[in-house]
């Protein structure tokens, strides 16, 4: 049965503390005493709706918990994001965190494959930027380059256009075209 937030169950166990659905013995990292669902933003907590309210809670909890340890302990909010993921694997949001904390924990390659997938379940190309910048951590500036001047980069805002050529900037540095970097 769903608890309020930080209850305990009859062990003593807050809901986070229980081995995460469909893996074998993996338990989940505790949520901070003092977290708590209110910390998110309005967007976030709305794509929560789809899931059942236990369900929702718990998620929003280790979603709020990343938050709070993301530039302080990003491995630690990589890791709650994945835990979030675990049960809502489905849901834009969740997906974006778990990239989002990827990408601060240095861990490219984790946050290149959520990032796409946010995108990918969104239908927002508004991560376009940091998939580029992803592609950079990689090695693959050529790669970032040709995001930049892809047909979805023109679909971002003014800031999005602004991070992108950024990106680019950088892709260029990465290519040993310093001239071509300021010129971007």
């Amino acid at each position: 049965a769903p608890r309020a937030s930080g209850q305990r169950d009859s062990r003593g166990s807050r809901p986070d503390s229980r081995p995460a659905p469909r893996d074998s013995g993996v338990k989940d990292p505790h949520v901070p005493e003092g977290v708590d669902v209110s910390e998110l933003d309005r967007v976030t907590l709305n794509s929560l709706r789809t899931l059942p309210d236990g369900l929702a809670e718990i998620v929003a909890l280790h979603l709020a918990a990343a938050a709070r340890l993301l530039a302080d302990d990003p491995e630690l909010a990589l890791a709650h994001t994945k835990a979030a993921s675990r049960r809502a694997g489905r849901v834009a949001i969740v997906r974006e965190a778990v990239g989002v904390a990827a990408y601060a924990a240095g861990d490219y390659g984790t946050a290149l494959t959520e990032l796409k997938a946010a995108s990918r379940i969104s239908g927002s190309s508004d991560y376009l930027p940091m998939i580029a910048d992803c592609e950079r951590g990689l090695g693959r500036p050529e790669r970032a380059l040709a995001l930049a001047s892809s047909p979805e980069a023109s679909t971002l805002d003014r800031a999005g256009k602004v991070e992108l050529l950024i990106v680019a900037a950088g892709a260029r540095r990465d290519l040993g075209q310093p001239e071509a970097a300021v010129l971007t």
